[in-house]
């Protein structure tokens, strides 16, 4: 399988106000998280066949077993051996039917693989074998950020547009409509756009332009997989995807369901990281001339120290300093002055 360039992601900021300090998009990004997803469920169908194959082996040998003994015993003439073998065997009989029942099931579920890239190569959704293509290595990276944030810019209310659809008919008419949209450059601003929506808690949009981003990255895989032009496949997809199986739908959804959760989870970490910094900004503008932070201070003196600063008694405090060892009020006072919580020659600093 074709592999996508994520280095672009790595400038993205989630808005327009946000400074350099702020962590960017980071991959897995969203084809890695489908990626992820697909690998996922493969490996649950893997282990569930192999646990059947298993259980299936251990049924087959224990028939033949009671089958063997049974012989034995009959020889012999042992009836109650005899009697109790054969219930024996019929309860393992009786579990023949289950055990068709699931091969039959997973047989089933092997024809119908999960619905994704892959299966969307060719009609009926066979799966097919996929020649990799090569990476384009003539743009360097600030060449094809500043392309991609130009066009970003430009059709910013377009892109908008389709992430606000909410009917299959409608996002093919507008793709067809408005077939420059159909690149990565309209997936990366939908999956930003999401994050951004995340953390103001729009959980309706979030819901809606997930939905989107979905769709605008299948079309472009099934391009990248058929070596053809994403825009050719925007009839095709929507065909497909109002026509297939529910199992197959599931599938879709499942990845619009993994997308939401890999957001949800990017949108706290950024909020977290703004009240971190925001915080951290607020530290540094109270600090005082010594560079110390006056919130800090005050709460690590002593109880009749800080009190006085609270009420802002000079005549108590000058109290609580004399009844103090000189080396502890010189101590406590030049922190306090370091942390413009006490001002010297107040008249002379105006």
């Amino acid at each position: 399988m074709s592999r996508l360039d994520y280095s672009k992601w790595n400038n993205i900021e989630v808005s327009d106000d946000e400074d350099d300090t702020h962590p960017n998009i980071d991959t897995p990004s969203l084809f890695r998280w489908r990626h992820q997803a697909r690998v996922e469920r493969m490996e649950q169908a893997k282990k569930e066949k192999e646990s059947f194959d298993e259980e299936a082996t251990t049924h087959k040998k224990r028939v033949k077993e009671i089958q063997k003994k049974l012989k034995e015993v009959e020889l012999a003439g042992k009836t109650d051996e005899v009697r109790k073998l054969n219930k024996d065997l019929g309860e393992l009989k009786k579990q023949e039917d289950h055990f068709k029942k699931k091969e039959e099931e997973l047989a089933k579920k092997d024809r119908l693989t999960p619905w994704n890239v892959d299966t969307l190569c060719q009609p009926g959704f066979e799966k097919t074998i996929i020649n990799k293509g090569k990476p384009n290595t003539d743009e360097s990276e600030d060449e094809k950020t500043k392309k991609m944030m130009s066009f970003m810019d430009k059709h910013e209310k377009e892109i908008k547009k389709f992430g606000m659809i909410k009917d299959y008919n409608a996002s093919r008419d507008y793709l067809r409509d408005n077939p420059h949209l159909v690149r990565e450059d309209t997936a990366s601003y939908l999956t930003l756009w999401c994050v951004n929506l995340e953390m103001q808690e729009k959980q309706a949009l979030v819901e809606v332009v997930s939905h989107q981003t979905i769709v605008m990255q299948y079309i472009l895989e099934l391009g990248k997989q058929l070596n053809r032009d994403p825009r050719s496949c925007i009839p095709g997809f929507f065909e497909r995807i109002k026509t297939a199986e529910r199992q197959y739908v599931e599938a879709f959804e499942d990845e619009i369901r993994a997308f939401k959760s890999r957001v949800k989870a990017r949108a706290k970490e950024k909020v977290e990281a703004a009240i971190k910094e925001a915080d951290e900004e607020e530290r540094k503008s109270r600090l005082g001339p010594g560079g110390l932070d006056p919130v800090e201070i005050i709460e690590t003196l002593p109880a009749a120290l800080k009190e006085c600063f609270e009420t802002k008694n000079v005549a108590r405090l000058q109290g609580v300093l004399a009844a103090m060892p000189k080396e502890d009020a010189i101590y406590h006072m030049q922190r306090c002055i370091d942390a413009g919580l006490w001002v010297p020659d107040a008249k002379a600093a105006g």
